[in-house]
């Protein structure tokens, strides 16, 4: 009984120990990272599992990280029209799989507003005649600006007080950057977030229709190889994200392109741990495009 008192004041301390860190005159840790190292040290003792500790580092972390290191830049950023009608957008819609998008005027520079696609459910109940009176302008709601220093502990604070669930991200000249949602900040805390829109498990390549494939990180290098009669290595690395990882150097943000072996990768999704997900093209097609261009 004396031991097991003793244990659970010992874990008690521990824990106060842990919390009183948060108060404004507390002395038990000189800094942030010295609070990680005592947390990572007496896991254990505290009986906190890997997850939930990679949870409060990542909770940690967003309060260092700018929301241009987690937007969806602009080059990738599908935006519908405000004079587009249903029969053009619709269909955009049922390809993408979105829930939320920026509606614009001539290009991304000229944001109207967000279109939530649950405000067009009524759209399905609609004869034809009745679908082509909708103007866009009646169903968006207001967006949201931010600019691309925006710290991204404050983003969530704020899109939690707005209930908004995605920003419009401006650069120095007030141009639009990208668009970053709330579920950009919380792959930040909690690692890759997926639904049934993403690529399948066992979908680890998929073609786009446009020259380029969308490639699962964890893709095998053989079955990379075989797909596209390739000669990459896997000596060193088993998988796709593993080799291309390799010539960045660095854990690359979103929008982060590299050439390899007649190749460009492009991270189309990656959090503060790994790449998720990947676009390939040919070097020849890219280099195609420009010469287009």
């Amino acid at each position: 009984m004396s031991e097991d008192r003793s244990s659970s004041q010992g874990n008690k301390s521990w824990l106060d120990k842990f919390f009183n860190a948060f108060s404004s005159d507390s002395d038990e840790f000189n800094s942030r990272d010295e609070l990680l190292v005592f947390l990572r040290e007496e896991a254990g003792r505290l009986h906190l599992d890997p997850d939930a500790l990679a949870i409060i580092e990542g909770a940690f972390q967003i309060s260092d990280q700018q929301t241009r290191e987690v937007m969806i830049p602009r080059s990738q950023v599908t935006a519908i029209s405000i004079d587009q009608r249903p029969e053009d957008y619709l269909p955009v819609i049922f390809e993408t799989g979105h829930s939320r998008y920026p509606v614009v005027g001539e290009n991304l520079d000229e944001v109207q507003g967000l279109l939530l696609v649950k405000d067009l459910l009524p759209l399905l109940q609609a004869n034809e005649g009745e679908r082509r009176t909708v103007d866009l302008r009646d169903v968006i709601r207001p967006a949201m600006f931010i600019p691309e220093s925006k710290r991204l502990n404050s983003l969530l604070k704020e899109f939690r007080e707005t209930h908004n669930h995605m920003a419009v991200v401006v650069d120095e000249y007030g141009g639009t950057a990208g668009i970053v949602t709330i579920e950009d900040i919380l792959e930040q805390i909690v690692g890759d977030i997926e639904d049934e829109h993403d690529t399948d498990e066992d979908d680890d390549i998929r073609d786009q229709g446009d020259g380029t494939f969308a490639i699962r990180a964890l893709t095998p290098i053989d079955d990379f190889n075989e797909a596209f009669d390739t000669r990459f290595s896997d000596e060193e690395f088993d998988t796709v994200g593993g080799l291309v990882m390799q010539r960045f150097g660095h854990l690359p943000r979103r929008g982060e392109h590299a050439d390899l072996g007649g190749w460009r990768f492009t991270v189309l999704g990656a959090d503060n741990r790994r790449i998720r997900l990947l676009q390939a093209e040919r070097l020849s097609e890219v280099a195609t495009d420009k010469e287009s261009d």
